[in-house]
């Protein structure tokens, strides 16, 4: 269990830190109805990491991802090496599209009920997301765990990976009125800066990941 959450937690960073929701989570704190579209973001996006993570993992458990000896099977090590090709092309990506849309205004005025559709479909159909929620599907598939030993190891991957937005809706509900100002900063600092963040965030995984490739492919 220990070694699959200690590789499952990097992959966290990639959904964690994402500018988007951040913005989006910002945006939606700082309208008449914060709480309660807050809360609802949180909840969809929430729901849909758990939700994805979890029909991976069924998919991985079913395809098998061990050989017989017990060591990853050569595909399973070269699906992880383009996973990491794939994820320092988004690194690219992210880098040459610094001035993308980042839904800000879009979702500033949503309801709480459209707020939850919002979060559900940011976390299921960003790249990013997605290809952090295989490899974490991988990773947990490979542990070999029991059934509760998988639901715990998604249960973790998921509240870590899903702290990004729920940390600014908890501080603005312990006291709004303090972090209000701060909140706003975060979002327009991050606005500018996003690009930068991804992108050297998504090298660092996607050297992991294909390092980690690599070494399944010739051990």
């Amino acid at each position: 269990m220990g070694e699959v959450i200690r590789q499952v937690l990097p992959l966290t960073l990639g959904v964690l830190v994402s500018p988007i929701p951040i913005i989006a989570i910002v945006a939606l704190l700082l309208t008449p109805r914060a709480r309660d579209a807050a809360l609802g973001f949180l909840a969809g996006w929430t729901a849909g990491i758990v939700a994805t993570t979890t029909v991976l993992l069924v998919i991985a458990n079913v395809i098998g991802m061990n050989s017989d000896t017990g060591e990853p099977k050569t595909s399973v090590s070269v699906i992880i090496l383009l996973l990491g090709v794939l994820v320092l092309t988004l690194a690219v990506r992210q880098w040459t599209g610094r001035h993308e849309d980042t839904h800000r205004d879009r979702l500033a005025g949503v309801t709480p009920v459209r707020a939850v559709q919002q979060g559900l479909l940011l976390s299921i159909i960003n790249p990013t997301n997605l290809l952090m929620f295989v490899a974490a599907a991988i990773a947990v598939s490979q542990g070999m765990l029991s059934v509760g030993g998988q639901v715990v190891a998604v249960a973790v991957f998921s509240l870590v990976a899903a702290c990004g937005v729920a940390v600014p809706v908890v501080v603005y509900v312990v006291d709004a009125e303090r972090w209000r100002p701060r909140l706003d900063a975060l979002g327009a600092w991050l606005e500018p800066n996003r690009a930068t963040v991804v992108s050297v965030l998504l090298l660092v995984i996607g050297v992991v990941l294909m390092a980690k490739g690599i070494g399944g492919l010739i051990d």
